[in-house]
């Protein structure tokens, strides 16, 4: 009577065993987590790797909600590669408490100097800059145009790729044959940025068709050479808005040129979520929806997008630092929009390449 019942135990194991191994691959998933008008953009991707783009100001606060996503929400124990898109405070500030809460594996940014990129005191600069360029991390590499992340591809899944398209003013070649930017009457140029945001880094994160934008803080005129006179990105399904929203940034020759379907604003409370971008946002044919961090409570501004697609409503006191989740299926085929403070998600096809 024992040896049937342990056969038995034996098929179920190796059906369970079986049905495990077949197991459909994870979905890419892309957390927005608040900083309050900083940028921090966590990648899951469907290997189990990580990529967190910026950290957030000093102080603990962003570090500590990096971590919480990082660590409670998402399960990793370790972020294997940070991309700083520049070097401003709210976008690097955050990296060394960070490392002090989870390792972290390879930086990748512009590369670090002595000399402030805002031109101003190198003193200031070296004492800002000190936390970041001690950190304990295993590597630093600088991040150039056409450069790929070396990312581990996932059994069952769409090719996965993160690759920079621009970096300190310099930009990825255009694809062969390009024609010149339809858009183009678009730009209209405005003074040149001589901050360090027009040097920011800007990457596509890719899953089969399907394409993220995020460009850091790039600013206007640089947006425009990105583009033009040929667009070397293409279009996108979803585009991080620059900057926060800002107006000095989110030049229409450029939204109009990503042709995004989905907008998302790593805004704050008082910052971002500018007049002339939102016009901009809500004049582009191909967006279905616009997802902010925040609520912007600047008052007589009617810049809001639904609330059911605001994952914070309140000031920055007392925030509970909700964050947005996107995930995108292992095929690449479709992805959704999770608002877990407003309990609404919202599914969308990827555009054709």
């Amino acid at each position: 009577m024992k040896r049937p019942c342990f056969l038995l135990w034996m098929i179920l194991i190796a059906a369970l065993t079986g049905r495990s191994a077949a197991a459909p691959a994870r979905t890419l998933d892309v957390y927005w987590v608040d900083s309050e008008g900083g940028g921090s953009t966590l990648i899951v991707t469907p290997a189990g790797e990580s990529v967190l783009i910026d950290s957030g100001n000093p102080g603990g606060r962003d570090a500590g909600r990096i971590h919480k996503v990082a660590a409670t929400v998402a399960g990793l124990k370790k972020i294997d590669h940070l991309i700083t898109t520049h070097f401003h405070i709210d976008h690097f500030g955050g990296a060394a408490e960070l490392s002090q809460l989870i390792p972290i594996g390879v930086v990748w940014d512009n590369g670090v100097t002595d000399q402030n990129p805002d031109g101003g005191a190198p003193a200031f600069w070296l004492k800002a800059s000190g936390p970041y360029r001690s950190m304990k991390v295993e590597g630093r590499k600088v991040l150039k145009p056409g450069d790929r992340l070396p990312l581990k591809q996932a059994e069952g899944a769409a090719v996965l790729a993160i690759r920079c398209f621009a970096a300190k003013q310099k930009f990825a070649d255009a694809p062969k044959g390009a024609k010149p930017n339809e858009h183009a009457a678009l730009h209209q140029p405005k003074p040149k940025d001589t901050s360090d945001n027009a040097n920011s880094i800007a990457i596509v994160l890719s899953l089969g068709a399907f394409r993220f934008f995020d460009g850091g803080d790039l600013t206007w005129n640089t947006e425009a050479a990105l583009v033009l006179p040929a667009n070397r990105v293409g279009a996108v399904d979803v585009f991080q808005v620059n900057h926060h929203g800002l107006d000095v940034s989110n030049n229409p020759v450029l939204v109009r040129s990503l042709d995004p379907t989905l907008a998302v604003m790593n805004n704050g409370p008082t910052k971002g979520t500018g007049k002339e971008t939102v016009a901009t946002l809500r004049a582009t044919p191909s967006l279905k929806a616009v997802y902010q961090v925040h609520k912007n409570l600047r008052p007589g501004e009617d810049t809001n997008t639904q609330e059911e697609r605001i994952a914070n409503l309140g000031a920055a006191d007392g925030c509970e630092a909700h964050y947005l989740k996107l995930s995108v299926t292992a095929d690449g085929a479709s992805y959704t929009m999770h608002n877990a403070r407003a309990g609404h998600r919202q599914t969308f096809q990827t555009r054709a390449k």
